[in-house]
């Protein structure tokens, strides 16, 4: 079992006074929870829920609370990474409702990047500061069992240095079965490939009878978890999400945070937690209908709650949250590092995911946006690797700007975009079935 992150200190300071003062005020279940957070202590399910239906007074304690750990944990030090999304095809074999971003291969805006585009794209990220990209991508037909590999090693090939933060559990489960070998063979030969740290999306909530709903034939909870652990058993970092705002209900989320945090006092390699709004706009479960009462989304307070309690309960174990400026915006993430979050994830440049989901909040955070943010929220900006080690903390008076901050408005013309991207033929995706010479057009 892993230990806990840090020993929590007795409350103190105007902050721990004003938080006490507040304590005194509230329902005695509310008050009770929150302060066996700040003597250090593990919060139950049941003790989550009594968080999760606060209001008022209480809301604002709840929020207090979280903050004043963070404080505790990780200082006022907010950190981002500068990295790139290569989303390296839209082609998938499975239908889950929530996601917009995938197409059947008999679509039109099917695409898939070939190896010397990938590698040039993740070279691109590197010259302009980035160090790490971030591969993740749909599930195409009869893919060939170790074409994840043969991307980690082209990567690596031409950028040694880079960190490859790739392939969720469910890549990791489809590339194991078409290579017909197990998921720690599959996960051996990744990290002999390259890959630094999995990203532990795909998680959704991590409740079967809720998963078969909104996912039918996605990967189930047991394989997620295996997937995960073992990665960590071979000195595989991950990171853990959880995506609300659905169908899903409280316990769900209480449960779902639990999990993670019985997974991390296993075996120790969660960097950290990433609450993800559902975005509705282009989900085929919302648009279509095709699942009952599915909401529009989480509301504001929602957002706050989720990322506050997900600090409640994680604190002992996983010390970052992680605000996800692509599904709340810039406000809102500001607004989320007063209320537990430490992190706010990284520059992107192309987003394809959240973006054909009808997220609009760009595909770019230039570093100087986020230096910015974090200021305004008296808060100190620092630029991390992806494992969290720090690369600079900047002063209140340092106005360095990076390559990226010196990206002018034209983005799209530079980086280019998902929307363009699938219009192109260029790109466009062939059924191995009816195969036809490959082509490498200009950026997308």
């Amino acid at each position: 079992m892993s230990e806990p992150t840090s020993q929590r200190p007795a409350a103190d300071g105007v902050a721990a006074d004003s938080v006490d003062g507040l304590l005194g005020q509230l329902n005695i279940g509310v008050a009770r929870a929150l302060d066996r957070a700040l003597e250090g202590k593990d919060i139950s399910v049941d003790e989550a829920l009594v968080l999760f239906d606060t209001a008022g007074l209480e809301f604002s304690a709840l929020q207090m609370v979280a903050d004043e750990l963070r404080r505790r944990t990780v200082g006022d030090v907010v950190t981002y990474v500068v990295n790139r999304n290569i989303n390296f095809t839209n082609v998938c074999i499975k239908r889950c409702g929530f996601c917009a971003f995938s197409r059947d291969f008999r679509q039109e805006e099917g695409y898939l990047l070939p190896v010397d585009e990938i590698v040039r794209r993740a070279k691109e990220a590197w010259d302009y500061g980035a160090t790490e990209v971030c591969v993740q991508a749909g599930l195409p037909p009869q893919m060939e069992g170790d074409l994840y590999i043969k991307l980690c090693q082209a990567i690596k090939e031409e950028l040694p240095d880079i960190h490859i933060h790739g392939f969720s559990p469910e890549e990791v489960l489809y590339g194991s079965i078409r290579s017909k070998c197990s998921i720690k063979e599959y996960l051996q030969g990744l990290k002999e490939a390259g890959v630094g740290s999995l990203p532990g999306t795909s998680a959704e909530i991590l409740d079967q009878e809720l998963r078969d709903r909104i996912s039918p034939g996605r990967i189930r909870v047991d394989q997620w978890i295996e997937v995960i652990t073992t990665a960590h058993q071979l000195g595989i970092p991950t990171t853990s999400t959880v995506m609300f705002g659905h169908v899903e209900t409280d316990e769900h989320l209480a449960r779902h945070i639990e999990l993670i945090r019985d997974i991390q006092q296993r075996s120790g390699g969660i960097t950290e937690f990433v609450p993800l709004s559902f975005v509705n706009s282009e989900a085929p479960m919302f648009l279509k209908g095709l699942v009952e009462d599915v909401r529009s989304g989480p509301s504001g307070m929602e957002v706050i709650k989720v990322h506050a309690i997900a600090r409640i309960m994680l604190n002992n174990w996983i010390p970052n949250i992680q605000a996800s400026w692509v599904k709340e915006g810039s406000r809102m993430s500001q607004l989320l590092l007063t209320a537990g979050v430490n992190d706010l994830g990284g520059t992107l440049i192309n987003e394809s995911i959240s973006t054909a989901a009808g997220a609009q909040h760009g595909q770019l955070m230039r570093p100087n946006e986020f230096r910015q943010m974090i200021r305004q929220a008296g808060r100190v900006p620092a630029e991390r690797y992806t494992d969290y080690r720090i690369k600079r903390v900047f002063s209140d008076t340092d106005q360095e700007l990076d390559p990226l901050d010196l990206v002018g408005s034209n983005v799209e013309e530079i980086f280019g975009s998902y929307h363009r991207l699938v219009k192109l033929d260029s790109f466009r995706y062939e059924h191995p079935n009816h195969p036809k010479s490959s082509r490498v057009g200009a950026n997308s």
